[in-house]
């Protein structure tokens, strides 16, 4: 039976969660949604998503669009350590990677140029500039599994955000949580398993889960 894994890349493969959460707290300042943790709501969401649902008037899409831009532009995109030393245990063992991600290809080309040899770990990546809809829906990761040729029911999803989770638990993938972004206690029971970070995990103990 082959195995895939698909992996979100904001706070599980890069360490970006919160300086996202500060920039999006600055916008919601800048113009108010009157939302309750906005910042944190919206987590796995894509950029259209947000937009469309919390700044309608064309004006202030565009400016924060801008921002956004000159954010991504000049931001540091640092992998965890631990989770490329899985990504690179996966690629040993010749199970297929993918990132599945709300990101846009822009921000994509930006973390690659920091990070030579990053995308070649993985043998697609489905950016928002892919998808119709958005985390929760299942089709980031349909069209994750799609592109690595690998059914939903074969692949295991890695995510830090409660969409994320029902996304790839709305695909028929194998979901593990990480408490990287948000605490342990949000995540636990939302996904199959729940772990803290990649330290000390490996393809086994992956494996288990489908398992279990």
């Amino acid at each position: 039976m082959k195995t895939g894994v698909l992996f979100d890349l904001d706070g599980v493969l890069i360490d970006s969660e919160s300086i996202y959460t500060e920039f999006w707290e600055d916008v919601d300042k800048v113009f108010p949604t009157n939302v309750p943790d906005f910042a944190h709501i919206i987590k796995g969401s894509t950029l259209p998503k947000i937009l469309g649902t919390y700044f309608p008037d064309k004006n202030i899409q565009q400016q924060i669009l801008d921002m956004i831009s000159c954010f991504e532009k000049d931001m540091r995109y640092t992998p965890f350590i631990e989770a490329m030393r899985f990504v690179g245990e996966l690629n040993e063992a010749g199970i297929e990677c993918a990132i599945v991600t709300s990101s846009s290809l822009q921000k994509m080309e930006n973390l690659y140029r920091q990070n030579p040899g990053f995308r070649d770990k993985f043998k697609a990546v489905i950016t928002s500039d892919l998808v119709t809809f958005s985390k929760p829906h299942p089709q980031p990761y349909l069209l994750g599994a799609k592109a690595i040729g690998v059914s939903p029911e074969n692949c295991f999803v890695f995510e830090d955000s409660l969409s994320g989770i029902e996304s790839g638990k709305a695909a028929g993938a194998t979901v593990i949580g990480l408490a990287t972004t948000l605490p342990l206690d949000a995540i636990k029971g939302k996904a199959h398993k729940t772990i803290t970070d990649f330290a000390g995990f490996n393809i086994s103990d992956m494996l288990s889960v489908k398992q279990n």
